[in-house]
């Protein structure tokens, strides 16, 4: 925890961080990666298989053509999800054993973002369905907005928030240190 000593030639440097190679670092974050989407795929998995199975309701007839709208656009959305968020695992099999490990990382997460903002949006298109049906007025709208809000500060706003309280911290108590490294893929 905190600095550790690096010598260089007869004096010794701090640095925060770990001490690992490329290989170790990579191996780490995809360990840190996978545990990340087995929470986000399972949730993915379980609300697409409900998407899919909302069509063959006998009430899914009695839906107006702004509801079936947003029923296909959250299916098509939810599908976009699932592919964006099991992707990182085919990427990782195809790549396995072609020293490509630190590339996989990045690229699987990048994947991994980019399913998180997916999953926002088939939350969104999802309850506002659900909310429509169930309410049948304009406060459906206001309460999918009030929740994007919610979804936003709780999966984007408050981590950029501590990164950012984070950075200036380090910034102010070390000042800006060449040997710190960046612990993103």
């Amino acid at each position: 925890m905190g600095a550790t000593p690096r010598g260089k030639r007869g004096h010794v440097t701090f640095s925060r961080g770990r001490q690992e190679t490329q290989e170790e670092r990579a191996d780490r974050q995809w360990s840190e990666l996978l545990q990340e989407l087995r929470v986000a795929q399972t949730g993915v998995q379980i609300l697409f298989g409900f998407l899919l199975a909302v069509v063959f309701q006998s009430r899914f007839e009695d839906l107006g053509d702004t509801d079936r709208t947003i029923y296909v656009i959250t299916v098509m959305l939810g599908s976009a999800t699932a592919a964006s968020l099991i992707g990182p695992v085919s990427y990782h099999r195809l790549l396995t054993g072609r020293r490509m490990k630190p590339e996989t990382v990045i690229w699987a997460s990048r994947m991994t973002v980019l399913g998180l903002v997916l999953l926002f949006c088939t939350m969104c298109s999802a309850l506002l369905l659900i909310l429509r049906v169930a309410l049948h007025n304009q406060l459906a709208l206001w309460l999918v907005g009030a929740m994007a809000l919610w979804f936003l500060a709780c999966w984007f706003v408050f981590p950029l928030w501590a990164l950012a309280r984070g950075s200036s911290a380090r910034g102010q108590d070390e000042g800006d240190d060449e040997d710190d490294e960046d612990d993103r893929p």
